[in-house]
Order: C-alpha cells, then structure tokens, then sequence
C-alpha cells in the first residue's frame, strides 16, 4: 500500500459507513461484557463532584470503549481546584480518575470579594469562602502571588502566627500583619524571618504582643518600634542577637 502526499476528506457517504462502524465495534464490545459499571474518583476533596460527572458523561451500562479519556482528562484539568488529573479505562468495566488538588492557602480580599488561593496565587473558588475561614486573610493586588513567602515565614514562627489575623501587601514591597487583638505589625521588605525572629524572642523575654500596644515596627534591623494604644511612641530594645553575635 502506497500512502499518497495529502489528505483525503471522507465524503458524507464514507463518513457515514465509518460511523455505522464504530458504532457496530463499540455494540461489540459491549456485548462481550466491556461497558461501564464503576466510575472510581481517587484525591476529590475539594474539587465539585456534579462538574467531574458532567466531564464523565457517561451512564451506567454505556459501552467502555465510548469513554474517552484524553478528552475527560483535558476538561479535568480546567477544573481550578484541579492541578493534576489521571483518567484511564480499567478493563473490563472501570472508569480510573485520580486528581491532584491544588491546596487553599489563603483568602485574597479585593474589591470587597474574598477568594481562596493556592501557593501559586491561583484563584480556587470564590463560593463559599467562609468554609475556609481558618486560612489567613490576605490583602493587596500583588497579594496573591507574594504570599507563599511570607506564610513560609510565619510557619516558622507558631507563637506569632496564631495570633496572626490577615496580612496586607502594601505598595507592592512588603508587607503589614494584623493580629486578632487589633495591633499592626510592620514588617521589613527584606529579611521578614529575621524579623519575625525578633518579634518572638521579643514576646518570649518580655510578652510583647500582650502588651496594649497598636503598632509593632520591625522595618529597621536595629530596632523595635512599638506605639502604644493611647498614642505614645518609644524603642523596643529586644535582646535577640545574631548566631554571629551582632545585635539585630
């Protein structure tokens, strides 16, 4: 058989016969016992279950071999939540998928709507954001796709991070924490986990964050500026010092 240099459309007829016989094959196969009866979802938490199924489209008893699961997994795939998908047929009568979720990391705040984010700064979903309440409040444009770091950071640092209620990204370079009891805590835009270090070596020698205070400024290495509640400003030496043994 010589295969010619060009395409060749089928005419109507042809296409026709084609699908008369696809339609026998897939008939075939199913008679021989190869249709759907499971349809097996591994990794769902958060990703809308009535959505997979609409991809799926499929009823129990269809033909197996009718499914197509590169077409399922690309649709999958753009489903936000999802990150990765794995959809396959599973003989005799299995449809396999297994997802990868993307993980909420924060509540991104603008324009007066809250959204779940991931680490990558995807937006998840926007319904229902108070079943997600626990995350941090983040606020700021560029919010989203600078707050990996600063969570990465708070993570290190378990006293300050519980009581840590929502972070806002101010002028695109750093950023301004917000604590459950109102006080502000300014935080440089270099070296945030030094500062926080400070800040719990503060708290740890001297219970800083329980003092009545409405602003904590971090943004010099030196030194920790704090303003108390009735409006009085004064310099908060902490006692951290460097492992090389400056003072920070």
């Amino acid at each position: 058989m010589f295969w010619i240099g060009s395409w060749v459309t089928l005419s109507g007829g042809m296409a026709r016969g084609a699908e008369w016989l696809h339609g026998k094959t897939l008939a075939a196969t199913a008679d021989a016992g190869f249709t759907v009866e499971n349809i097996m979802v591994e990794g769902r938490k958060n990703a809308d279950a009535e959505t997979i199924k609409a991809i799926v489209n499929v009823e129990k008893g269809d033909p197996l071999f009718s499914f197509r699961p590169a077409e399922a997994q690309a649709m999958i795939e753009k489903i936000s939540w999802v990150r990765r998908a794995q959809v396959e047929r599973r003989l005799p009568d299995t449809i396999y998928i297994r997802l990868e979720e993307r993980q909420p990391m924060a509540l991104w705040q603008r324009d007066k709507k809250i959204a779940v984010i991931d680490e990558e700064g995807v937006i998840l979903t926007d319904h229902n954001p108070q079943d997600f309440r626990t995350l941090l409040l983040i606020v700021g444009e560029d919010a989203p796709m600078n707050a990996a770091a600063l969570m990465a950071m708070l993570e290190a640092e378990p006293e300050i991070t519980a009581r840590v209620e929502a972070a806002t990204f101010v002028s695109g370079r750093r950023w301004d924490l917000t604590l459950k009891d109102g006080t502000t805590i300014k935080l440089p835009e270099d070296e945030m986990g030094l500062a926080l270090r400070r800040l719990a070596v503060a708290q740890a020698e001297d219970a800083i964050l329980d003092k009545r205070l409405s602003v904590i400024d971090l943004r010099e290495d030196s030194r920790i500026t704090v303003r108390t509640q009735p409006g009085a400003v004064q310099e908060y030496k902490a006692g951290y010092k460097a492992a090389g043994g400056g003072a920070i």
